[in-house]
C-alpha cells in the first residue's frame, strides 16, 4: 500500500476541519495517509510515496523556512504542486501576471504597494476607487486585511508588514459573495460559495462568513481554467490541484480574487465529496508515477 502524508501544522495536527475523511477516502483507494506536521523534525519524509500540502495555515508567517522544508522534501520525494509553484503562489503579485497574460485572465483590479512609496501609492488608489483592500502581498485566511477610505483613516494603524497589494472593495461581495471552484486532477470537480458576516467583507468563517456547496456553473468553470491553464504554460508544470476563488465586479465580470495553490482548504466540513475528489487526485498522480 502506498503512503501519502498529508501536511498541516503543529496548531492543527488533525489537519483542516473534518480532516479525518481524507486518509479514509485515500484508504478506500487504497492509499495509506496520514497528519503530519511540516515541521516536524521526526517525520521521515523519504519513507512516504507521496507528500500532498493540505492545512499548513502558519506558512505567511514563516515563508522563507517554509519554501526551504518544500524544496528539501521535494528533493526526496514527489511534492503535489511543488516548491516553485508555492513560490509563485505565495506573492499576490501572481494577479497581475494572470492579468497582463497572454490571453489575459479577468482578475480583480490589483496594485502593489510597499513601504516607500506606500502615501503616493496610496492616496491615488483611495482617489480612483474610494475605499480600499489593502492585504499583505503574503497572506492567508484573510489575516492582515484593513480597509481604508482615505490616508487619515485610523485602520491603516493596523497594516500588518509589508508590501501588500491594493484593491478596490468588490461590492458584490455583500451580496453575491464570494465562489470558490475546485481544479483536480485538471478538471473542475466542485464548487463552493461563500458569504460574509454582515458589515463584513471576509468571507473566512472565522470572520462569521458562512459557506455552501452549489452546482458548478459554467461560467465559473470558464474562468477557473483559463487561470489553472494560464499558470501552467507560465510555470511549465502541471497542477494537481488547486482551489481559484472568483468575484463578481461591477461591469459583470467575473474575475479572480485568489488562486490557491499551497494549502487550499476544502471546506470538508460543508462539501464532504471534496474529500473523495481529492483522494482519487491522489490516487491517480500515484499511479502515473
Amino acid at each position: 500500500m502506498p503512503t501519502v502524508l498529508l501536511v498541516t501544522c503543529a496548531l492543527l495536527p488533525d489537519g483542516e476541519e473534518a480532516g479525518h475523511l481524507l486518509p479514509a477516502a485515500l484508504a478506500e483507494r487504497g492509499v495509506g495517509a496520514r497528519w503530519v506536521v511540516w515541521d516536524d523534525p521526526a517525520v521521515d519524509w523519504a519513507a512516504a510515496d507521496l507528500v500532498a500540502v493540505r492545512s499548513t495555515w502558519d506558512y505567511h508567517r514563516r515563508l522563507p523556512e517554509f519554501l526551504g522544508w518544500a524544496r528539501s522534501v521535494e528533493a526526496r520525494v514527489p511534492l503535489l504542486n511543488g516548491a516553485e509553484v508555492f513560490a509563485w503562489n505565495a506573492d499576490k503579485s501572481y494577479l497581475l501576471e494572470l492579468a497582463h497574460g497572454d490571453p489575459a485572465v479577468p482578475v480583480v483590479p490589483t496594485r502593489l504597494l510597499e513601504d516607500r512609496d506606500l502615501v503616493p501609492t496610496l492616496r491615488a488608489a483611495i482617489e480612483e476607487l474610494g475605499t480600499v483592500l489593502v492585504k499583505p502581498r503574503t497572506g492567508a485566511g484573510g489575516v492582515g486585511v484593513v480597509l481604508a477610505d482615505s490616508l487619515t483613516d485610523p485602520r491603516l494603524e493596523h497594516l500588518a508588514a509589508g508590501p501588500w497589494v491594493v484593491q478596490p472593495v468588490v461590492e458584490s461581495v455583500r451580496t453575491e459573495g464570494e465562489t470558490s471552484v475546485f481544479v483536480l486532477g485538471g478538471r473542475p470537480t466542485s464548487q463552493v460559495d461563500k458569504v460574509p458576516a454582515t458589515g463584513e467583507v471576509r468571507v473566512h468563517e472565522h470572520f462569521g462568513g458562512r459557506s455552501r456547496p452549489v452546482e458548478l456553473r459554467a461560467e465559473a468553470v470558464e474562468v477557473s481554467l483559463a487561470a489553472v491553464e494560464a499558470v501552467v504554460r507560465r510555470l511549465g508544470r502541471e497542477l494537481p490541484y488547486a482551489r481559484v476563488d472568483l468575484m463578481r465586479l461591477a461591469d459583470g465580470t467575473l474575475a479572480v480574487s485568489e488562486l490557491e495553490l499551497i494549502e487550499p482548504g476544502l471546506y470538508l466540513d460543508v462539501h464532504p465529496a471534496n474529500a473523495g475528489h481529492f483522494a482519487a487526485t491522489v490516487a491517480g498522480v500515484l499511479e502515473g508515477r
